[in-house]
């Protein structure tokens, strides 16, 4: 895991896994297959960790403040801080990406949370909500991805603030009908 932005080793990750470096290998034919399987994991970790803390009750408020909750987490992340100081490219192609494996699973996950939103059918029955996943992603990019600012409160409050500002501007057409 040397390449792709990320200085772990492959038997760090099999370690923390429970199991070897063999198996890994075997089951993975590249490194950048289990990099991308590692970092899917790590983003629905973030997403359970969140709703643990900050659980969504389906409500505009609710929506807002669990994926504000997410958007922190991967901030401060320790492979986000890692991508940022190995690979400055990793991170710009992170900002700017619109397709991949990664993007779909945070989409999927964000189009669960809004489906409440919508009574009658969920997104896939609201074609403006349906729209919204990719466009929170798009304005949560920005805040997710700046592990410099971990540990200034101003600097982070203020992109909790902005994302926070933006998401209920994005989601207040429901804003009336989940409360």
């Amino acid at each position: 895991m040397r390449t792709d932005g990320l200085d772990v080793s492959v038997a760090a990750i099999a370690r923390a896994c429970r199991t070897s470096r063999n198996f890994l290998y075997s089951n993975w034919k590249s490194v950048s297959t289990l990099h991308l399987r590692a970092l899917t994991v790590e983003l629905a970790q973030t997403f359970d960790a969140a709703a643990r803390t900050h659980p969504s009750d389906g409500t505009v408020q609710g929506v807002t403040e669990h994926l504000t909750q997410v958007v922190r987490l991967v901030r401060r992340h320790p492979t986000t801080t890692a991508v940022a100081r190995t690979s400055g490219t990793a991170m710009a192609k992170a900002h700017t990406r619109t397709e991949g494996p990664l993007l779909r699973v945070v989409t999927e996950r964000v189009g669960d949370l809004l489906h409440p939103l919508a009574p009658r059918g969920g997104i896939h029955g609201d074609p403006v909500l349906h729209s919204r996943p990719w466009k929170i992603l798009w304005i949560a990019r920005p805040a997710a991805l700046c592990p410099e600012a971990v540990g200034d409160r101003d600097w982070e409050d203020a992109l909790d603030a902005g994302f926070t500002h933006l998401l209920r501007d994005l989601l207040a057409p429901w804003a009336a009908v989940s409360e």
